[in-house]
């Protein structure tokens, strides 16, 4: 499977009076044409972060500090305002977290859609009303709704109409950050769906970032797991919830409840994620682990390659380095050294 898009080192941080935070350290990956890819963590993990500087919608205090975001062959990162302009919408789309917040509530539906279009040089009245009705068929919203503000509409139904507007131009890739997070379940389900058969028809690629792993198991192809802007574990969908190998993984697992078999108590991850500006030494995880070795608070591991996979974890380091040592077996360590 060919890549649409290729990150490559991405590195992004938060400029403060104490100093610079990473929010995003050293994260790569590649999208395959028509691929489903699932970005999971606890809040401020670096999820979002990630999503906007690969659309390249980084603002103050953030800055992007390294990296490349190679789409359709082309660095993003080295365009000007205008090539991304050019871009964003026709080739790209962007879904935002709260529709409510993305929509003009001023303006309707349908003048919004009309401004997308002819920003990218749509100039025929008649083809953009077409195509505005087409796009809201397509995910289920009558056309007559063109001429509502978005708070006639319900959340829904908001979500549904960010989706449509960027299909607009049956881009290539389409990056959602937490598009269900306002919704209940039955919606939740509904809208992805809806993703999914669009998805089928059209051939998008979609980074779908969340925190829900619920949608996550149902829907995706293949996970990024992120904690403390690293990726600790990349894996196709299936292999990670029969076998999850990072013991952050793990526990997020353990922290979904399941609807079947018998009651189980949920074990959830002791401690809170670290201060991005005061990380532990060695791995960062550490602090939280149940599987901690001596070595993890020293060493600062890499992501190795396991099956069809990838783990930051000592545990799968290469023989000869600090593989084969045996795990703690203890909870979270009191005070721990912090890197300079």
């Amino acid at each position: 499977m060919t890549a649409v898009l290729s990150v490559q080192d991405l590195s992004v941080d938060y400029l403060g009076q104490g100093g610079a935070a990473r929010a995003v350290d050293g994260v790569s990956f590649d999208l395959g044409h028509g691929e489903f890819l699932a970005v999971v963590g606890e809040s401020g993990c670096g999820k979002s972060t990630l999503l906007f500087a690969i659309a390249c919608l980084l603002s103050p205090p953030a800055e992007l500090a390294g990296g490349q975001v190679m789409f359709r062959g082309n660095n993003m990162v080295a365009m000007n305002d205008k090539q991304l302009r050019a871009l964003r919408w026709r080739s790209l789309s962007v879904v935002m977290q709260s529709a409510m917040n993305a929509l003009n509530p001023v303006t309707t539906v349908g003048a919004q859609f009309k401004d997308a279009m002819k920003a990218h040089g749509e100039r025929d009245k008649e083809k953009i009303r077409q195509r505005s009705e087409e796009v809201l068929r397509m995910v289920g919203i009558d056309p007559v709704h063109l001429g509502s503000y978005p708070h006639q509409l319900s959340g829904g139904m908001r979500q549904r109409a960010m989706i449509a507007m960027a299909l607009l131009f049956s881009p290539e890739l389409i990056l959602m950050d937490e598009p269900t997070s306002a919704l209940d379940v039955v919606a939740q389900r509904s809208l992805m769906v809806q993703v999914k058969q669009l998805q089928a028809q059209f051939g998008f690629a979609v980074i779908f970032v969340t925190h829900d792993m619920s949608l996550v198991s149902h829907f995706s192809d293949r996970v990024l797991v992120m904690y403390a802007g690293q990726v600790v574990e990349s894996q196709a969908t299936r292999p990670l919830f029969e076998a999850p190998l990072h013991p952050y993984t793990q526990g997020l697992l353990e922290a979904f409840p399941s609807v079947r078999g018998p009651k189980a108590p949920l074990e959830g991850i002791p401690g809170a994620p670290p201060d991005l500006s005061r990380l532990p030494v060695g791995c960062n995880f550490s602090p939280r682990c149940r599987k901690v070795m001596p070595a993890c608070r020293e060493v600062e591991p890499s992501l190795y390659s396991v099956g069809q996979g990838e783990v930051r974890c000592l545990i799968y380091a290469p023989s000869g380095s600090q593989a084969g040592r045996e795990p703690e077996n203890v909870g979270p360590a009191g005070t721990e050294a912090v890197r300079a």
